[in-house]
């Protein structure tokens, strides 16, 4: 009955790369609100490489962008980096299916929801996550940007198992300062839920964590798909969300099926729900919806499934519409996961009339 979940910060390398990839969505859909965009990053020492593919009034100026965001993670090297940029045009069989609304690639997309907190995520995400949030917001001068939380939580007992957290540090401060500064935290964490405090907690477990970002290990966007959603506690399609705009199912169907999850908790069908859309590229409807509530549903699936496709137009055209997704700051969702904001429209509160 142990469960883990992980969240990292905004200086981890791959939420580095996460966070150029975008940026530049953001950039394109600000000055053309119909660019089609998907685009990739890595990043390794001073070495960024952002490549896909750009269709688009707007000519994003890469360069800037990039030393935006390394500026605010990696300031080190926000003014001395080598970068290399490979974009093209989207492929015209792509682009075919897309200007006739179809889905902008096939796959399947899940969204969850369930009752266990206010943000209707799993309580060990929301604790590992919340953990990230508080090194970020509070600005500790002793800590540098890349750090990663996990906690493990005992469903049986409803207690916290272990709770660790694992930051970069300037090179003269003393360990024990860190294990303080994270140890409060937890407790913080626990205390606001109710939670056990005599948890095993793990602060740095090596004892050292100074050299860390891009020059600790590479970067690649999309390589934290389940901190980016659910810490693990759900099905996950595989496809990342970052660099692509929403005609891309990956992205778009992803924010619906989590709108869709919270809807039905909202009306009472069930405690925990998750929602698998799926598409075939050039076609507008979903080839297939499936529900499951765990048990806890207090409608059968057909039902829930019924209603599904009676309240929502899930077409990619329509999902980008209801939800305004050409409209959205996707810098908010890069960090902290892409259902921790609550003022993102696919956290909206309000139930389908």
């Amino acid at each position: 009955m142990l469960f883990t979940s992980e969240q990292v910060s905004a200086g981890h390398p791959d939420k580095i790369c996460d966070q150029i990839s975008d940026i530049i969505v953001t950039d394109c859909l600000q000055n053309d609100p119909d660019s089609r965009v998907a685009v990739e990053t890595m990043i390794k020492d001073r070495h960024v490489v952002v490549a896909g593919e750009i269709t688009s009034a707007h000519s994003p100026d890469v360069h800037e962008l990039v030393r935006r965001v390394l500026a605010a993670r990696e300031p080190v090297i926000q003014d001395d980096f080598d970068l290399t940029v490979h974009i093209s045009k989207q492929s015209g069989d792509i682009a075919l299916g897309v200007d006739q609304k179809g889905a902008g690639d096939q796959g399947m997309m899940f969204g969850y929801a369930c009752n266990e907190t206010h943000r209707m995520l799993p309580l060990p995400y929301v604790l590992a996550t919340e953990a990230i949030q508080y090194l970020q917001q509070e600005h500790h001068p002793e800590l540098l940007p890349d750090a990663k939380a996990q906690c493990t939580f005992d469903y049986r007992h409803d207690r916290i198992d272990t709770f660790l957290i694992s930051t970069q540090h300037k090179e003269e401060v003393d360990p024990q300062v860190v294990q303080r500064i994270c140890r409060k935290i937890m407790l913080k964490i626990a205390d606001a839920y109710g939670l056990n405090t005599d948890y095993r907690a793990l602060v740095n477990p090596t004892g050292r964590f100074v050299t860390g970002g891009s020059f600790a290990d590479s970067g690649v966007t999309g390589r934290k798909i389940v901190a980016d959603t659910y810490g693990g506690a759900a099905h996950h399609g595989g496809g990342a969300f970052s660099g692509k705009d929403p005609t891309k199912v990956d992205r778009s169907a992803a924010y619906m099926a989590r709108r869709i999850a919270k809807d039905v908790l909202r009306a009472g069908l069930a405690s925990r729900c998750e929602i698998q859309l799926a598409y075939a590229i050039g076609v507008a409807e979903p080839v297939s919806i499936q529900v499951n509530t765990f048990h806890s549903g207090k409608a059968p699936a057909a039902y829930i499934v019924r209603w599904i496709r009676k309240h929502y137009d899930l077409t990619p055209e329509g999902m980008i519409c209801f939800l305004g997704l050409r409209d959205v700051d996707y810098n908010y969702t890069s960090t902290l996961g892409h259902f921790w904001r609550q003022h993102l429209p696919w956290e909206n509160t309000s139930l389908p009339k």
